[in-house]
């Protein structure tokens, strides 16, 4: 049995989670050089990456830098790694949000791997059923960027009366910063002045997440 055949020999009597995460990426590859063998292909995909974390943010052009992964790899690779964001950030029609733990798993997978902040404003409905997001800014947050006027006017224009406050920690840390404090603050005081009201500011690290509301911060 060759190397190239092991771990799909492996996945076939134990289950794809008894592979390690350069013998699922070997099986994509399919076949080595003669220099590497999938499995050691695999491994040089992971370190171009940095980590497996940051792999779905690899592009074609630098699997393609790799000695051994030509443009047909590239793109299975690719094409398999958008596939499974696809699967994990599915999101069904209508979904009713009853503690933080359902934004949480909501919003996880598009924003834990992100190298920059991004903060969404979660609009809801009556039933507590999310009507849509609204992108607001990205990068550092501070006051300057999270306008209260940017932040409300979607929500006026959907008739929601109330929001969730959401951005990810690049670090994976979600514990909140002064300012995230400040902005939540500020943004709390302008919605009750017209009305709506904010429920909770999550903070999405790297599988945690920080909820405003369950630390009586909100």
């Amino acid at each position: 049995m060759t190397l190239e055949e092991r771990p799909r020999e492996k996945m076939i009597l134990n289950g794809a989670g008894s592979l390690t995460d350069a013998e699922l990426l070997a099986i994509l590859i399919r076949t080595g050089t003669k220099q590497f063998n999938a499995i050691q292909l695999g491994k040089a995909i992971i370190e171009k990456a940095d980590n497996i974390r940051y792999l779905q943010n690899i592009t074609i052009e630098e699997l393609e830098s790799i000695n051994g992964i030509g443009k047909t790899k590239a793109v299975q690779i690719k094409a398999a790694l958008e596939l499974g964001n696809r699967i994990a950030s599915y999101k069904p029609a209508k979904y009713k949000i009853k503690n933080p733990w359902d934004i949480y798993k909501y919003y996880m997978e598009s924003l834990r791997y992100q190298y920059k902040e991004i903060f969404k404003v979660v609009l809801l409905n009556t039933k507590n059923e999310i009507i849509t997001d609204v992108d607001i800014s990205m990068g550092t947050l501070n006051s300057s960027l999270v306008h209260p006027r940017e932040v409300f006017r979607e929500a006026i224009i959907r008739s929601s009366n109330k929001i969730i406050l959401l951005h990810n920690h690049p670090s994976g840390n979600a514990e909140p910063s002064k300012e995230d404090k400040s902005v939540t603050n500020r943004l709390k005081e302008c919605g009750e002045l017209i009305g709506i009201e904010v429920i909770d500011h999550i903070i999405i690290g790297d599988g945690i997440y920080f909820s405003f509301k369950e630390n009586m911060l909100i």
